[in-house]
């Protein structure tokens, strides 16, 4: 018998969804999960359970091993929860049954006698009724082992024919693991399906005889076996690399002592929270040592998970730099679906991109080359191996996700229950997974963002114009939403706060019930875009709003155009990511700016027995200049041309002071170009001024860098930026592409609904709403503009902030610990602490 290292582990369902797909990928009616419901079915799942009797097993926990045949040097470890478990007479059988179907070659009960003989000739040749049932088995008295699969949906239960395949499969796993556990000589398979608005319930039944589910098994195990000799192979080559691995470089100040923290933590299955500075090399200090627990039987996969693609490519280095030293490791770079579509834009229909149509037929082969090929799949990898097989690289990507060792990906991947990789936290056992959450500061919103959601009552209406040409029940069904968002409507003046919207919440599962049914009626139309933007934005307020907590709250207001909205806010996202983070052994959140600790461990779904690490900045403190200016100040109320002059005059001292390259972060594009006309009027005509626009492209933006990142002497350049925006963290300008940063104002966002919302709830919670709010995600903006100035031990460089509130005790507390020690200023006093300044670096 092998031992763990020859084992591979996989779910039910991955395993199933993984063999038993095949066809087209087509979006028209948006996506085929959304038959399955989140959270209110797991409420139906409970409720049907609970009146099953005393004798149902829920939520039943199987595992087993099982070996590929004939050399049985492989282990399969298969695991699921089977929904119940019970024991059925075989007289309660008998009278329940009516007629019988086929599907995938097994008998199903219940499905009605006229639909048998045209099954049989469809489903694939297998298990055959005298095979299942031989002569005589109504007589026997005694009662037998049924697994129960329970699916809800919005769709009505009556339309169904037969089980749904994959899940008839996924039913058979779990019959065939506790089959072969008790040693039983038959089992029964219960599907049971269960309609959410109606709670309409459909079961199909049928009994297996343990040599046939046994067959059925066995070409299961068999057309997996090439994948998972391929995973062991790997899963080898990985252990013995990094048995010999050392770091790659000599360890900076504080590098070793981050680098024991995470391998610690991992060790001890405790999250880790790391505040260090860039230039400690923090990257490499938390992606090394979860290498090196993972060649320790640890974990068994890697998600590296950022905000933006710049820190994915700092994260793919880093894996590329340890190969080269001998890390055998694969991985995968998740790229939206967007950016790497061969149409440009996303149309996942068979009738107008050739890659989705067979997409499913075909992209197991592509998977196969491409595993083989390469240890690194990029984006461009993943497009030469889509365009020879002629399958979708974005879909291709997520299969790679299943075999890789590490996965590079956005948030959403992880956290998202819209987006998130199903195949590995749809489960509900944990898996064997560390995650390493890169500028972690950034989750806190994207996480609200993710487990809110919102309704514009004019989309209804729009929709319902058009389903009154298509589909008069459908028509019907969107009047009643209509109905009673123009009953809330009316309610609201400005801001309309409600405890609940359970009316609506009926009259949208009533809606997405008939959206299901419209799909299979309506097979092959387009109902077009505003359709599906609809339907999902449907689904997913039904999704949220069953799955809400006391840290949500709902309400209503206008937007600019007019239009009424309904919007689920998440206020505290910790409880939506917990659920998530306990499908991990570990995981670190890191960033440059994660101050204060606690109230990051708070909001990101830490707890108190969590570890924090502060590593110190490396840097030598006499290269940085931190200068507060105490005479201005970008608080609203004192706007006026004298304070925009006077910020002006600050800034283009700190410009004169040595030639070079400077940022100057505003705190909106309104006070940036009040600000911008001063500058223009004080700073010499050889000074290149740059300045970022609203909703610049990508070029644009790389353009915009460009110019920052080709020093000439003679040439002095100064961008105006936008205090949070693309160029206020996540970009790397080392060494004399930038000497300095003038950040105005302490970043707080502006007053709104949503900020507003925050501040009661934490302020009901006992805590400074203020802080919560406004002060804490403010001063995080502040710490990142700033820290784009020293990047190196060889950097030299000045931080000016603007405005006499940094110089409060509430915002100093917020200070990293090198800021300690700055220069008090004013405009009378800058000019010269400039030059001391610079005057000291040119000596040393």
């Amino acid at each position: 018998m092998p031992g763990t290292e020859g084992t591979i582990r996989i779910s039910v369902r991955t395993l199933v969804e993984f063999l038993f797909r095949g066809g087209d990928i087509d979006n028209r009616m948006g996506s085929g999960k959304s038959l399955e419901a989140m959270a209110e079915g797991s409420r139906l799942h409970r409720k049907i359970q609970g009146r099953m009797g005393g004798g149902y097993e829920a939520e039943v926990l199987l595992r087993e091993s099982f070996p590929f045949q004939p050399e049985g040097d492989l282990l399969l470890e298969l695991e699921g929860r089977a929904d119940g478990i019970f024991t059925l007479h075989r007289e309660e059988y008998l009278k329940q049954k009516a007629g019988v179907t086929f599907c995938d070659g097994l008998p199903v009960f219940g499905a009605g006698k006229e639909h048998e003989e045209e099954a049989e000739e469809e489903m694939p040749s297998g298990i055959r009724l005298s095979e299942c049932l031989p002569a005589g088995w109504e007589a026997e008295p005694s009662s037998f082992t049924v697994i129960d699969e329970i699916k809800t949906m919005y769709r009505e239960v009556g339309s169904l024919d037969a089980p749904v395949p994959v899940h008839l499969a996924q039913a058979l796993c779990y019959a065939w693991i506790r089959m072969k556990q008790e040693d039983l000589g038959e089992i029964g398979v219960q599907m049971t399906y269960c309609q959410i608005e109606t709670e309409e319930i459909r079961r199909f039944r049928m009994l297996v005889k343990r040599e046939e589910l046994e067959g059925w098994f066995s070409r299961l195990l068999s057309e997996y076996e090439k994948w998972a000799r391929w995973q062991i192979k790997e899963r080898e080559l990985r252990i013995s690399s990094t048995q010999s691995l050392e770091f790659p470089f000599s360890y900076r100040p504080g590098q070793r002592d981050l680098v024991v923290a995470v391998y610690r933590s991992i060790h001890r299955k405790k999250h880790l929270f790391v505040q260090a500075p860039t230039g400690v090399g923090k990257t490499m200090s938390v992606v090394f040592p979860a290498v090196r627990a993972m060649g320790e039987g640890i974990g068994e996969k890697l998600f590296y998970a950022t905000a933006k693609n710049v820190t994915r490519q700092v994260g793919a280095e880093s894996l590329r730099i340890l190969r080269d030293h001998g890390l055998h490791f694969s991985s995968v770079t998740i790229t939206a679906k967007e950016k790497i579509c061969p149409l440009g834009k996303a149309e996942c229909r068979p009738d107008l991109c050739p890659r989705a149509r067979g997409h499913f037929d075909r992209v197991n082969d592509a998977l196969y080359e491409l595993l083989n090929r390469y240890q690194e799949i990029g984006k461009r990898e993943l497009e030469e191996t889509a365009e020879r097989h002629e399958v979708c690289p974005f879909e291709l990507s997520l299969d790679a996700c299943s075999f890789t060792d590490g996965i590079l990906c956005d948030y959403n991947y992880l956290f998202d229950p819209n987006v998130n990789l199903k195949r590995f936290f749809a489960e509900g056992a944990a898996g064997r997974y560390l995650f390493l959450v890169d500028e972690a500061h950034n989750l806190v919103d994207r996480a609200r963002e993710m487990y809110s959601a919102v309704l514009v009552k004019e989309q209804f209406l729009k929709v319902k114009k058009l389903m009154k040409l298509l589909d008069r029940k459908m028509e019907q069904k969107l009047e009643r939403c209509n109905r009673v968002l123009l009953s809330y409507k009316r309610e609201c003046d400005k801001v309309l706060l409600l405890p609940d919207v359970n009316d609506l919440y009926l009259a949208l599962t009533a809606l997405m019930g008939e959206m299901e049914e419209f799909r299979d009626r309506a097979a092959g139309t387009d109902p077009g875009e505003d359709y599906r933007e609809l339907f999902f934005a449907v689904r997913h307020f039904l999704n949220m709003y069953e799955e809400r907590g006391e840290g949500c709250r709902i309400y209503g207001e206008f937007n600019r155009e007019g239009e009424f909205l309904l919007r689920l806010f998440c206020v505290h996202p910790a409880e939506h990511l917990k659920a998530f983070l306990k499908k991990s052994v570990q995981t670190v959140f890191f960033s440059a700016t994660l101050l204060p600790v606690d109230y990051y461990k708070e909001l990101l779904g830490g707890e108190k027995e969590d570890y924090a690490i502060y590593v110190p900045s490396p840097f030598p403190g006499e290269n940085r200049a931190l200068i507060l200016c105490q005479d201005v100040s970008s608080r609203y109320s004192r706007r006026s041309p004298q304070q925009y002059e006077r910020i002006a005059r600050e800034v283009s001292l700190m410009v004169r002071a040595k030639e070079g390259h400077y940022l100057a972060f505003f705190p909106s594009y309104a006070f940036l170009r009040e600000v911008e006309g001063e500058l223009l009027r004080l700073l010499p005509e050889d000074c290149q001024i740059l300045v970022q626009k609203e909703n610049m492209k990508e070029e644009e933006k790389e353009k915009f860098l460009q110019s920052f990142r080709m020093p000439e002497e003679g040439i002095t350049r100064l961008g105006l930026c936008v205090l949070g925006g693309a160029f206020s963290e996540g970009i790397d300008l080392k060494g004399d592409h930038l000497i300095g940063t003038a950040v105005v104002g302490v970043g707080l966002p502006q007053v709104c609904t949503e900020r507003e919302i925050l501040r009661s709830f934490f302020e009901e919670k006992g805590k400074s709403g203020f802080d919560y709010a406004y002060r804490f995600p403010g001063m995080n903006k502040v710490l990142q503009a700033a820290g784009r100035v020293i990047r190196t031990m060889e950097d030299q460089g000045v931080i000016l902030l603007l405005d006499d509130r940094f110089l409060s005790s509430e915002n100093q507390a917020l200070f990293p610990r090198e800021w300690q020690s700055f220069y008090r200023a004013d405009l009378k006093s800058l000019s010269g602490i400039l030059k001391e300044f610079w005057e000291m670096r040119q000596m040393s």
